[in-house]
């Protein structure tokens, strides 16, 4: 799967595979388990997705719920995007330390992490990024990379010049 036009998680589910399904069926248990209260399971991005809903939260940049967690079967993996640890060098660091104390490769790209097989997780490391941070947490932290994503030095313009005034 690319990318599901579902609308529910049930419709998701019942669109993959069997063996492709049971590896997301559990994975999604493992998630919900995990997660802090206060975020609602959704699909949205064409994945299930755990995040704050417009109703909550209208004020997003690209008119879409904010994404904490989602969970999606590509065409050559599945993938779990932990969206609390892309830019927390913390939060990767200690997904990192913990593949390589269990001898697992780590697969992950910026929020990525893909895998085969749930027995590809290392679920002690993982559940621990997904508990991180509450809804009010990544709320802030959404806030704050808006503030510099708009005022960044990457997004400044060259201030315009002033016509020469005449006279």
């Amino acid at each position: 799967m690319v990318q599901s036009k579902a609308v529910t998680v049930d419709q998701y589910l019942a669109g993959l595979p069997e063996d492709r399904r049971e590896t997301i069926r559990m994975v999604r248990d493992f998630v919900r388990k995990h997660i802090p209260k206060g975020y609602e399971e959704m699909v949205t991005f064409g994945m299930i997705c755990w995040g704050i809903p417009l109703s909550r939260y209208p004020d997003t940049y690209n008119g879409q719920p904010l994404c904490y967690t989602a969970l999606a079967a590509q065409k050559n993996y599945n993938a779990l995007y932990l969206m609390s640890a892309y830019g927390d060098p913390e939060k990767e660091d200690g997904l990192k330390a913990a593949y390589a104390k269990a001898g697992k490769k780590l697969d992950i790209g910026k929020s990525c992490l893909r895998f085969k097989q749930l027995d590809d997780l290392v679920p002690d490391a993982v559940a621990k990024v997904i508990a991180a941070t509450s809804p009010e947490q990544f709320i802030e932290k959404y806030e704050e990379s808006r503030k510099l994503t708009k005022a960044g030095p990457a997004k400044k313009k060259p201030a315009a010049k002033k016509p020469a005034r005449r006279g």
